[in-house]
């Protein structure tokens, strides 16, 4: 198949990347325990999964043994990611948390050139460079480093390590499985893990009001996981790390309103860089982007 047939995948890459950045968010308000908000994230996402799986012909079925060992190992990556970066966005800043949980953006990417097997292309390394300039300006402006604020961070970046696991599975998987049924069993897998971790921590596990673990649900998992997982078997891993480095920048103005967490010009500068490197690794470049594999 042609790679103009998916050229929805960079959009789709985009909006899920920012549905995710409200995740930190809607874990707050959750009202239920840091894990908790994990299972309910997972489990709650199933039966609109599974609809959207039957809609778009990707009907649900249990893959052979090797595919299905790929899939129980994101899902164990995922899950555990979730776990501790849950945990740490109590115990710091929602900017804080993102940025050091983002790590896997650069991890990622650089999974993508060790994968390629050689080095950024001109195109490439500007982008990357902008990014990284980018990065660098909201980190310098809206990070908060102190003692209160060390465990929470320590959590979110290996959080963000785990999450790197999780990419690189789900988009080795990707080759061979839709992305409906993927990021169904995944999400099953992971939330079965994730429930006993909750219980014995003892945390509170039904909420009193079920809209934000529903919203949590519905942007980070059914729309933010889903399009992010559809655009893993089309666009190559670069590109998706250095459209991941989007979320601190939405995460901080998140914080910024809901919160009253500092963010200033550097802030919007930062972002703004950001957004330039995504237009330029989007210019046209020879042998840039290949077709992916497609499921049989």
């Amino acid at each position: 198949m042609h790679q103009s047939d998916h050229r929805f995948a960079f959009p789709a890459v985009v909006i899920g990347s920012c549905a995710l950045a409200f995740g930190p968010w809607l874990v707050r308000l959750s009202g239920v325990g840091p894990v908790a908000a994990g299972v309910w994230r997972l489990t709650l996402a199933l039966p609109f999964l599974f609809v959207i799986a039957a809609m778009t012909g990707q009907p649900i079925h249990w893959p052979r043994r090797k595919l299905l060992a790929l899939i129980a190992f994101a899902a164990f990556f995922f899950a555990a990611d979730l776990a501790a970066w849950h945990v740490g966005i109590h115990m710091t800043k929602l900017a804080n948390a993102t940025l050091f949980g983002n790590v896997s953006s650069l991890a990622f990417a650089g999974w993508g050139l060790w994968l390629a097997r050689r080095w950024p292309s001109p195109v490439q390394a500007a982008a990357l460079g902008l990014a990284s300039v980018g990065a660098a300006l909201l980190m310098g402006s809206s990070l908060e480093l102190s003692p209160r604020n060390f465990t929470g961070d320590l959590l979110a970046l290996f959080a963000g390590l785990l999450y790197a696991g999780y990419l690189i599975a789900v988009q080795r998987g990707r080759g061979s499985l839709e992305p409906m049924p993927l990021l169904f069993l995944s999400s099953a897998f992971g939330a079965a893990m994730l429930l006993p971790v909750s219980l014995i921590f003892g945390e509170r596990i039904v909420p009193h009001d079920w809209t934000y673990v529903l919203l949590l649900a519905l942007g980070s998992q059914v729309i933010g996981q889903g399009l992010l997982v559809y655009g893993l078997g089309h666009v190559p891993p670069l590109i998706v790390g250095l459209v991941l480095l989007t979320q601190p920048a939405i995460s901080a103005f998140v914080g910024w309103i809901a919160y009253g967490e500092s963010l200033r010009p550097v802030d919007w500068i930062g972002a703004i860089v950001l957004a330039a490197a995504l237009v330029i690794v989007r210019l046209p470049e020879r042998g840039l982007r290949q077709p992916a594999v497609q499921p049989s």
